[in-house]
């Protein structure tokens, strides 16, 4: 991209011609005798007066061409066009949110969404979110309930409440896939949901709320429905060739044929659940309330802090900050 850029004026000099080695022819009946007149004359871009030589101001112009279109300039009179030519501007550097957004986000890694933390990850991750927070540039979230909208992946949190989920331990063979809040704005409404994956299927379970408006950042959340999503299971299981046990490498060429076997039932069974619909219960108790302060809300990252003093970091599906 072509660009113009200031040029410093040319300096001119100022020269002096010596009338003593300067020669004139004289002409008949023009001057007096011995007497010699010299009027102005114009020497190209210059004039000679009284003895003096004075150079006229030079004019130039600048103008920009593209990089691919270098070439022979034409020149006007004896001095060509002044070209300048300078290089793409840089990209603008991130702003002071996004650098904390960047730090916050990678100081999550390991963490298992909060549940390996360190106390030492944990005090930095509270310093960056408290950084976070003073620059809020939604400072009445409630009130940009458009922005709220849309699906939200928990990234890290605090609540004691989720480590006995995300815990390996408590769930055998089985990972937390994602934990995510969906907001809809226009009808007021919450659902929270988490995907697990085992080896051979996959679900879900999610609650439902309602939600009111009770301060430019808090919202009272109240719970009234959970659903069991359908399993999905694998149609097929790939089992290598074979596997190493106690330091002995065990061919399983024998067991094809069981294998066979039991991905034909592993696909029936398949078609039989998937027609299920999902299991749907009530919730309603005492617990199926609570409050939600945002604290933070930006077009890619909220920050919430919940009735028990958690915290929450959500980052906005289809977000680059979820990339790796």
């Amino acid at each position: 991209m072509a660009s113009i850029s200031h040029l410093n004026q040319f300096p001119c000099k100022t020269l002096s011609v010596n009338q003593s080695k300067t020669q004139f022819t004289s002409k008949p009946a023009i001057s007096a005798p011995n007497s010699v007149k010299i009027g102005p004359k114009r020497i190209g871009k210059s004039w000679i007066r009284a003895g003096e030589f004075i150079r006229e101001r030079r004019s130039f112009r600048v103008r920009a061409v593209n990089d691919d279109e270098w070439g022979p300039d034409k020149e006007e009179g004896p001095y060509a066009a002044a070209v300048a030519v300078v290089e793409e501007a840089k990209p603008a550097e991130p702003s002071e949110i996004d650098r904390l957004k960047k730090a916050l986000v990678d100081s999550f890694y390991g963490t298992d969404r909060g549940l390996k933390a360190t106390s030492e990850t944990r005090a930095e991750i509270v310093e960056l979110i408290t950084q976070l927070e003073a620059k809020n540039p939604t400072p009445a979230p409630t009130e940009a309930l458009s922005l709220l909208n849309g699906k939200w992946i928990l990234a890290y949190t605090s609540f004691a409440g989720l480590f006995p989920l995300l815990s390996r331990g408590s769930l055998p063979l089985v990972k937390v896939e994602e934990i995510s809040q969906t907001i809809d704005s226009e009808n007021f409404t919450v659902q929270n949901s988490v995907q697990f994956a085992g080896p051979l299927a996959t679900t879900s379970i999610s609650t439902n709320a309602k939600f009111e408006v009770r301060s430019p950042k808090r919202v009272q959340i109240k719970f009234d429905e959970g659903i069991i999503g359908t399993p999905q299971l694998t149609d097929s299981i790939v089992i290598p060739e074979n596997v190493e046990f106690l330091g002995q490498k065990i061919d399983l060429t024998p067991f094809k044929g069981l294998i066979t076997s039991v991905q034909e039932t592993a696909s029936s069974v398949v078609k039989t659940i998937s027609s299920q619909p999902p299991v749907k219960f009530s919730i309603s108790n005492s617990k199926a309330e609570s409050w939600l302060l945002t604290t933070y809300l930006d077009e890619e990252i909220r920050i919430s802090r919940g009735d028990a003093g958690s915290v929450f970091v959500l980052i906005r599906e289809g977000s680059s900050l979820l990339t790796p």
